[in-house]
């Protein structure tokens, strides 16, 4: 790369014609420009440090001279590993990741026909189990600091003792901190900077990665601007503006509306009641210890003012509510509109009574001690028993949608949603509960909380130590189809040995050459169960949460635990639970963070978990606006702009985009958005692609046989390469008559001795170098023939040069 080198136009001039140009898109992981090209000299063409197109240095003006080419393109190379990759600190992305599933699960929707209202409700559940995890995650860390620190182990003197840094809020000191409220509205301060962050890294994300607005439509067709058409989707009700009735239109796939990639007035709207709810959380767990006392006993603080602050903080949280469920995404036009009072008021208002509450409990109440633990058994209760119902109905909206539209290979016949947003659901209460059982085992030093004499501190609340405990059973559970996916795997490798030596025949066959090949190919195919793992966990997690529910209510119907240890064989069994659990959340914890660390500094770490990433920040935040940053509402519109561009400025060009793994899921989202008299000149070229075996199976609403075979009509022409051995990408299943798409499953290994072509042991590629493969040579060539032939230019340069050729030999 040369950086000092001034980047060339991005565009030729109109009088170049008949060039030819592939753009390439690479997949997880990242690539650099020098691999993607096979070049070391590269100069940037179009874009910024974070994402741009590159070709060699040679090539820069190559639609100046297509002579030089004859029937080859012009390479160009799209890198957006900046959009995911990049320093440490975005390990700590990993602890959205909750979010981050939630919003997964608004993705994951059956296709819906004529199902307008079932759509909403279903958008309107999952934006609700969204806005409890935000509530959770903040009750959690009003926990850990109100609760456990400020309330009970600064109100022990046995703790406090051991924790200097909690001496000046002993009730043993006497000092001004030492009364119960003003310990309560100091510890106050950690969930709302907690909320506070989140906010900031919600909005400072948008404004890095997801604020770049999409070109105009009328800058490229003035005859369709960007997907005009798509206003009148199926599921657009209502007349136009003025009454009329709407007229009929061609329809465009969701991928395809203008304001699909463009999310932001949703996104401030929700961060707006997101942030709002955190502070309302916090300031609901202040006011409520202090007006619980003032009811109880007879004090200098009026129990009127108690009532309104919680009054005020009921009402705020019902506007909040309001929000959340009133409006979803807007993608049939490109919504630029903020709703600005709504983004400042909300937040402000619950700030406001946030700061009113803290006021309130720091009111001198000198009779006030603190006793027991703060009454969070019933907010954490609530909310977990919340989470399931709405679950619950979601799954039978989902079931609802997919009996109407029922499509064969969805995922769990269309409980997908349902059972990412438990899954999600899971991840928040385990980590929010083995983060709370951890600090108390912590502040109460060889004691365990509410377990024996040597414990100085109540605990967290029961419900979350049998959240904690829920995780050893979980992990046995899973054992079992852990076991039964290895056996299978096993006797399907065993299978495939007999139908690898025939493929490859007359060779001679290798024993343990045929092995490998084998379980390499069984283990690919592992893709394709995990919807049942998934179905599995959820499900076995939705039934253990209702145990540690009934469970916790049990322990509060225990008139108190044996103090020497024992005790009955249940309250044994759920107390070594409960610490293997404790233990193992840190463990994790641990290697979670580091682990992303390691992921976001390592590039061959970063392709080993990159897939699940890549797939879960692909989709904008419509759910859950704390989620990661979504990397394609920038990737897109670059690719789909610089399509537009070319075409324009190249009439007689053509252009073949080439999308690798997840590069092709861009490919295929930045084609949608083009208009349709550049998309008749555009060919596709997909290989190890995860358009039909991930996203069609999950997504089916946007990915599914529909949309596919929609893309596979509306483009020029379109070749998909896909290998047995890849455990990510597969056929795309296009049901058209004739369609022509899928090329597979290629030979892999190209070889399966040595030959005399290739002498030495030829790799199994599995979801790598497809390039190296003849057949993507093939195939590229198919599909700048089906775009047309070499223009009379062409031609006649590469007659002339063989002419002269010949006259010179």
């Amino acid at each position: 790369m040369a950086p000092a080198t001034p980047p060339p136009p991005a565009t030729p001039s109109p009088e170049h014609t008949g060039s030819a140009l592939e753009l390439l898109v690479h997949g997880v992981g990242g690539a650099t420009p020098q691999e993607m090209l096979g070049d070391p000299r590269t100069v940037r063409v179009t874009g910024d440090t974070t994402a741009a197109v590159y070709r060699r240095t040679e090539d820069a003006h190559g639609e100046k001279h297509p002579e030089r080419y004859g029937n080859e393109p012009v390479a160009e190379a799209y890198c957006w590993s900046g959009l995911t990759s990049g320093n440490g600190s975005r390990a700590l992305w990993l602890l959205l990741l909750p979010f981050m599933v939630v919003n997964l699960a608004h993705w994951m929707r059956p296709t819906a026909t004529g199902r307008t209202r079932a759509v909403r409700l279903y958008g309107v559940l999952v934006r609700l189990v969204a806005l409890s995890l935000t509530v959770l995650l903040t009750a959690a860390a009003c926990e850990v600091a109100l609760d456990l620190l400020a309330w009970q182990c600064a109100g022990a003197d046995a703790c406090a003792e051991r924790r200097s840094w909690l001496g000046f809020l002993s009730e043993r000191q006497g000092g001004w901190w030492s009364q119960p409220g003003r310990r309560l509205a100091l510890a106050a301060l950690v969930p709302t900077a907690l909320v506070g962050l989140l906010w900031y890294l919600s909005n400072r994300t948008w404004s890095a990665y997801e604020s770049q607005r999409p070109l105009d439509g009328e800058d490229f067709d003035e005859d369709d601007p960007f997907g005009a058409a798509a206003a009148h989707g199926p599921d657009a009700p209502g007349p136009d503006a003025d009454g009329s009735p709407r007229r009929a239109a061609p329809v465009r796939p969701a991928l395809g509306r203008p304001g699909f990639w463009y999310g932001r007035r949703l996104v401030a709207r929700l961060r707006a009641a997101h942030t709002a709810a955190g502070f309302l959380t916090v300031a609901a767990a202040v006011s409520g210890a202090a007006a619980r006392h003032d009811r109880g006993v007879e004090g200098p603080v009026p129990g009127i003012i108690g009532a309104a602050v919680e009054g005020g903080i009921v009402l705020c949280a019902l506007v909040v509510l309001w929000v959340v469920c009133r409006r979803g995404r807007s993608e049939r036009t490109r919504d630029t509109r903020l709703d600005g009072a709504l983004i400042s008021y909300l937040p402000g208002s619950a700030l406001a009574l946030l700061a009113l509450a803290v006021l309130y409990a720091s009111w001198s109440r000198p009779d006030w001690q603190s006793s027991g633990t703060l009454p969070g058994e019933a907010t954490f209760r609530f909310l977990a028993l919340g989470q399931g119902v709405l679950v619950v109905a979601l799954a039978v909206v989902a079931r609802g949608l997919y009996r109407r539209t029922p499509e064969p290979r969805t995922v769990l016949y269309g409980l997908g949603g349902p059972a990412v947003a438990m899954l999600a659901c899971a991840l928040g209460g385990v980590m929010t509960g083995g983060v709370a059982q951890r600090v108390a085992d912590w502040l109460d030093g060889p004691g365990t909380p509410g377990m024996g004499r040597e414990a100085d501190i109540a605990g967290p609340p029961v419900l979350l130590s049998w959240q904690a405990s829920v995780i050893p059973v979980l992990l046995l559970l899973l054992l079992v189809p852990v076991l039964v996916l290895v056996v299978r795997t096993a006797r399907t490798a065993r299978r495939l040995g007999p139908v690898i030596e025939t493929e490859y025949a007359p060779e001679p066959p290798d024993e343990g050459r045929t092995r490998r090949i084998a379980r390499i190919r069984a283990t690919a195919a592992l893709t394709d169960s995990a919807p049942w793992i998934v179905g599995v966990v959820s499900a076995a997690t939705l039934l253990l949460g209702a145990g540690a529910i009934a469970g916790s209510w049990y322990s509060d119907q225990v008139p108190g635990r044996a103090a020497d240890g024992s005790g009955p064989l249940l309250e044994s069994f759920a107390d070594a639970a409960q610490a293997t659990g404790s233990w193992l959340i840190g463990f994790g914890f641990i290697l979670f963070v580091a682990g992303g660390r390691r992921a976001y500094k390592d590039a061959s770490a970063r392709r080993t978990i990159g897939i699940l990433w890549d797939v879960g920040t692909f989709w904008p935040r419509a759910a859950h606006p704390f989620a990661p940053p979504c990397y394609a509402e920038r990737a897109v519109p670059d690719l789909a702009s610089r399509m537009s561009a070319w075409t324009l400025t190249t009439p007689r060009g053509r252009l073949v985009i080439s999308g690798h793994s997840q590069g092709s899921v861009l490919a295929a989202s930045a084609v949608w958005q083009l208009p349709d008299a550049t998309r008749r000149r555009v060919a596709l070229l997909t290989y190890g692609s995860p358009l039909e075996r991930l996203y069609g199976r999950w997504f089916p609403a946007y990915f599914g046989p529909g949309p596919l075979l929609g893309l596979h009509r509306s483009v020029h022409c379109w070749r998909n390469l896909w290998r047995a051995t890849d455990p990510i990408g597969g056929p795309v299943r296009i049901g058209d008559p004739d369609p022509g798409v899928d090329r597979g499953p290629l030979k892999d290994p190209l070889a399966y001795g040595r030959t005399t072509k290739l002498p030495l042991p030829e790799p199994i590629l599995g979801h790598s170098d497809y390039q190296a493969d003849p057949a993507f040579a093939n195939a590229r060539a198919g599909l700048l023939e089906e775009l047309g032939p070499l223009v009379p230019r062409q031609a006649e340069a590469r007659t002339q040069k063989g002419t002269s050729g010949r006259s010179s030999g």
